[in-house]
């Protein structure tokens, strides 16, 4: 009687090729997710590559937002975000916070005064460990609208053709928006005096399993105080690490958080289109700043502020951008870890 092809005797066999069918699988899928098999296809090493400025990145240092300084302090959270959110970081209570104030350059020695951007990392840690990071900035929205636009805008701003950007904004034309910004918005003298926004949505997932398509915002209690840029270049090259570090050591700084929740048909998945102002907007907690410390030897040092580090009962939404960015966030992390020699040492000797 003939045996089955699935014997005994042919067991070993028929596994072998199972388990050679699954490696080539996971083969494949490794060499599409690194570019492999699609040359033009857009990958984290090629997106944190165009970043470097042309002298090559700051070795030690993020690939992008490579200036910045740390901060400890803490989250109260007022109770209101537990309507739209189940996670523990909403229910009545402080928690502590790890984070960066920085700016949007590649420079580890950009001028305060030339760089547009500015940016805000934090790490909030509950009691049950379920971290949420998240990194905003101060424009109201993003420059473009995918991150295949992204990487174009910074090949088009390191491009030695004189049309490059010209041909950029005819191919991304909500660029424009965000340029209206950068050229009409006030500057101000610190960092406490901005509002920093996630701009990617997210979904908060409430105690029913209902999902609520949100943004958020940390909006400055201190008053912001417009000034020129001329005058803020008279300030000196780090005028916004020495203003901050003075300012809460004469007192804690502190920021509202604001969740805006967007109406059936707002777009969750372009962080370029803002939504309108009349949206739903929740306060759920206060952010204080209590101690700064500089990043060499700060707590803030070596934190990925991956924005798809999310607690249970936050996740991402169709917003293609926190992946990308996770992904960018981890290559950047592997490259200036591997490279701790070239990074800003204590008196010491070892970096902290």
């Amino acid at each position: 009687m003939p045996q089955s092809p699935l014997s005994p005797r042919h067991l070993p066999v028929a596994r072998l090729a199972i388990i050679a069918a699954i490696i080539g699988v996971v083969a494949v899928a490794f060499a599409y997710t690194a570019g492999w098999l699609s040359p033009h296809r857009l990958t984290p090493a090629k997106l944190v590559a165009s970043l470097a400025p042309p002298g090559g990145p700051a070795l030690g240092h993020r690939r992008n937002h490579a200036k910045g300084i740390c901060f400890t302090g803490t989250f109260e959270a007022n109770g209101n975000g537990s309507v739209l959110s189940k996670a523990q970081v909403f229910i009545p209570g402080q928690y502590s916070v790890v984070g960066r104030f920085n700016l949007a350059t590649a420079d580890a020695n950009a001028a305060d005064a030339m760089v547009r951007v500015r940016g805000l990392g934090i790490r909030i840690t509950p009691p049950n460990g379920q971290e949420w990071r998240s990194a905003m900035i101060d424009a109201p929205i993003f420059p473009v609208s995918t991150p295949q636009g992204f990487y174009e805008l910074q090949m088009a701003s390191g491009s030695k053709d004189p049309d490059a950007m010209k041909k950029f904004i005819a191919a991304h034309p909500e660029f424009v928006s965000f340029l209206g910004w950068a050229k009409s918005a006030p500057w101000t003298g610190s960092y406490a005096e901005e509002r920093y926004n996630s701009l990617d949505s997210f979904l908060f997932i409430d105690g029913s399993g209902t999902r609520h398509p949100i943004r958020w915002s940390l909006v400055p209690v201190a008053q912001s105080v417009p000034i020129s840029p001329d005058e803020l270049a008279k300030r000196g090259p780090d005028f916004l690490e020495q203003e901050i570090t003075e300012r809460v050591a004469a007192g804690p700084q502190r920021w509202n958080m604001v969740i805006t929740v967007a109406n059936p048909g707002d777009s969750t998945a372009d962080p370029n289109k803002a939504w309108p102002a009349d949206r739903r907007t929740v306060e759920v907690g206060t952010l204080t700043v209590q101690q700064i410390e500089p990043e060499a030897d700060g707590p803030c040092r070596d934190i990925n502020y991956d924005p798809t580090v999310l607690p249970s009962g936050i996740t991402t939404s169709d917003d293609p951008f926190p992946a990308a960015r996770s992904a960018a966030y981890s290559r950047s992390y592997n490259s200036r870890t591997s490279e701790e020699k070239y990074y800003p040492h204590t008196a010491t000797g070892a970096r902290q």
